[in-house]
């Protein structure tokens, strides 16, 4: 018994045979790896890791894969092998030399290779180190209220502290079981105010409507987008709601039941010191000065310190409020897009604007401290640029760029017989060159001197890409938020006025921006970004391009893309998206606002106001300036004290009816009103003192 067992391998209880050992008692280093071949044989790997080295860049290595030559031997193919081994080799060499050039282009520090943009030219025109003190000053001035993660190709070494999040909690792990930092930051260390989570509710004796923001309270846009995001599958319709519930639009008509915390997207931040503003800084030929803080402006008058509130366009003055309040600042270019303002044309705007009877209730002195018109100049505002006033007149035939499609204006179409004129002819863009379009010369003409949309077939091209331009110059310039002229208010944007982070919003279905709604910081490193890269790229503003100039920049986190839902609720579904979940109300296509289809005609007379887009910030119609949004009573009715624009307007509505026999029946109305005519005499109402506005607040005369 003793001699057989000594021949006969001991058994283990996983039914192996026990592996021989040597003196100190470990298994054999041979038997070992001889069992382990048997044993995983079939589950070996095809491919093995390979680490190299990244030209250029020191602190990080390249993993590649190669085949498992062994895995490949022990399926019998040793004879392919051998037959083709040098030329596998071969193509594996090559293939790991191209996947290291490729990544030794992208990291490099080669400005034109850092970013390579397969289908289109890169529009870069910074080094890393440029792009990195954008993202840090950007940080440092509190522009960056977000927790989510910097782009790791921006290579910062150390997290940047940040004076717009809040301290994070103390680890519960030591710092021995922590990982170690790696080679790049892509978070930032919180050195703010903390912030506290509303609650929303109305308070007596106010219940019976929803309350207004609390002044100085914040929406958290992180909170926002995790819940409204399309790229996260999120629907319009949800995110409505979430918006609704968090600020309590839905006060006295809410059905839904539990708990909902993580809907509380509104904070109020708690007191913080020895916040310190960045100093001037210099990015290359890039000028970003110290942002001005709107934390109070003093008023000289009443010597008090006014904080940042809402409008409280029903009140008399502000006075009641004790606060600055934001002005509407309405832009107007008096004449063609291509034009030079004459000398007079300041004087001839307003009187325009007092004839015009939709445009002169907006200067009765009731609303003079809260809407403004500015006239617009060219030439006055791009010299207003540091960035670009020094360039922008050697870039004549691209300052009508819209996407690369230029349309060159000839120089007579802006010469006018006052002797500024030549002073002034960089208005706009200009040498005589024939018509980009080839079209024919009446048509190339009506498009040069239109004043406004008149059709869908005689768009005002030139104004439009005149905007898309004088958007981000304003907003640089003066900052705040600039809105399309084509965007109808919906709720108080106190939260979003309290985020100190530049947005605009998403473009549909697609990761570019749309800016018909566009927030930036005054003389931002941002705004300094951009006017330089457009200057670079034939000072193109469309969405589309400048979406291209944030990505290959790795800047899109400074330019926060929010969800459509928030300003443009129709949209995805108006290109065929969430048609199966679709909000409130239903709209297959932006002309529905107007003209409302008949199967849901019966909605806007049934659930009013309350029921358009609940929650949403603000609706978006997308242009249609030529339809009326009362077909039936095509003029403004604001009551006797704006009687007269309305005459005026009723009468040439009207011109075959004497104002004498002017009767207003009931029968002569359209009987399915659409979405547009009840928001047109919801508003009409407010201003006549015959409802309240959406938060109970009664207009005061």
């Amino acid at each position: 018994m003793a001699i057989s067992s000594y021949f006969t391998p001991l058994q283990r209880a996983n039914g192996y045979p026990e592996k021989p050992r040597i003196a100190n008692g470990l298994p054999s280093y041979s038997s070992a790896v001889q069992e382990k071949m048997g044993r995983h044989g079939r589950s070996m790997s095809w491919v093995v890791p390979v680490t190299v080295p990244i030209p250029g860049v020191r602190t990080r290595r390249l993993r590649l894969y190669l085949p498992n030559l062994g895995r490949v031997h022990h399926l019998g193919i040793s004879r392919f092998v051998r037959r083709r081994g040098p030329m596998l080799l071969c193509f594996l060499l090559i293939a790991s030399v191209f996947v290291v050039l490729s990544f030794a282009r992208r990291f490099g520090p080669e400005e034109k290779q850092w970013t390579p943009n397969f289908g289109e030219p890169s529009t870069l025109v910074f080094g890393r180190e440029d792009l990195q003190r954008i993202w840090k000053w950007e940080i440092a001035s509190g522009h960056y209220p977000s927790k989510r993660e910097l782009p790791e190709q921006i290579g910062l070494t150390e997290p940047p502290l940040n004076p717009a999040l809040p301290p994070r909690k103390a680890p519960s792990l030591p710092s021995r079981f922590r990982p170690p930092p790696g080679p790049v930051s892509t978070t930032t260390r919180g050195d703010g105010p903390r912030r506290v989570y509303l609650d929303v509710q109305s308070q007596p004796p106010s219940i019976a409507y929803p309350p207004r923001p609390v002044p100085g309270s914040v929406a958290d846009l992180d909170s926002v987008m995790d819940h409204c995001d399309f790229s996260q599958n999120k629907y319009v319709r949800d995110c409505l709601e979430v918006l609704r519930v968090g600020a309590a639009l839905d006060n006295g008509n809410r059905v839904r039941r539990g708990k909902m915390d993580e809907w509380k997207y509104i904070y109020m931040e708690q007191d913080r010191e020895n916040f310190t503003e960045p100093a001037q800084m210099s990015l290359g030929n890039v000028m970003a000065p110290r942002p001005l803080q709107s934390t109070g402006i003093q008023d000289p008058n009443a010597g008090l310190n006014k904080k940042r509130g809402n409008v409280g366009l029903h009140l008399k003055d502000d006075l009641e409020l004790n606060v600055c309040r934001p002005e509407f600042w309405l832009w107007i270019n008096p004449g063609p897009a291509a034009s030079v303002p004459n000398p007079n044309a300041l004087g001839d705007m307003f009187e325009q604007l007092k004839t015009n009877p939709w445009a002169a209730p907006f200067l009765h002195p009731r609303f003079k401290d809260v809407i403004k018109f500015k006239l617009w100049n060219t030439t006055e505002q791009l010299d207003g640029v540091p960035e670009i006033k020094n360039e922008w007149r050697e870039l004549r035939e691209t300052l009508f760029n819209s996407g690369g499609h230029i349309i060159n204006v000839p120089v007579e179409k802006q010469q006018t017989s006052s002797s500024i004129a030549e002073e002034a002819i960089n208005t706009t863009a200009i040498d005589a060159k024939p018509s980009a379009t080839g079209g024919d010369k009446s048509d190339e003409d009506d498009m040069l001197n239109r004043l406004g949309s008149k059709s869908s077939s005689s768009y005002d091209r030139l104004s439009v890409i005149l905007s898309d331009m004088a958007r981000f110059v304003l907003c640089h310039r003066f900052g705040g938020i600039y809105l399309d002229a084509d965007t109808i208010l919906l709720r108080d944007w106190e939260e979003l006025w309290g985020w100190k982070g530049a947005f605009a919003y998403r473009w549909s279905r697609l990761k570019k921006y749309n800016t018909a709604v566009l927030r930036m910081n005054k003389n931002s490193a941002l705004g300094s970004f951009l006017f330089r890269t457009a200057l670079k790229n034939g000072l193109d503003f469309h969405p589309m391009t400048v979406s291209r100039y944030t990505k290959d920049a790795y800047l899109e986190g400074l330019l926060l893309r929010l969800p459509d839902a928030l300003f443009d609720s129709a949209w995805l579904n108006t290109e065929v998206f969430q048609r199966e979940r679709p909000p409130q109300p239903y709209f297959t296509e932006f002309a529905d606002f107007f003209d409302t289809p008949a199967q849901s005609s019966a909605q806007p007379q049934a659930l009013g106001f309350e029921g358009f887009f609940r929650g949403a910030y603000s609706y978006h119609f997308h242009n249609f300036w030529w339809k009326p949004f009362d077909p039936s009573r095509n003029w403004p009715e604001l009551g006797p004290r704006f009687s007269a624009g309305e005459k005026a307007a009723r009468a040439a509505a009207m011109p075959d009816i004497d104002p004498e026999e002017w009767v207003d029946k009931a029968v002569d109305d359209k009987r399915d009103l659409d979405w547009a005519t009840v928001l047109k005499r919801t508003f009409e109402a407010y201003i006549r003192n015959e409802r309240p506005n959406m938060y109970g607040e009664w207009l005061q005369w």
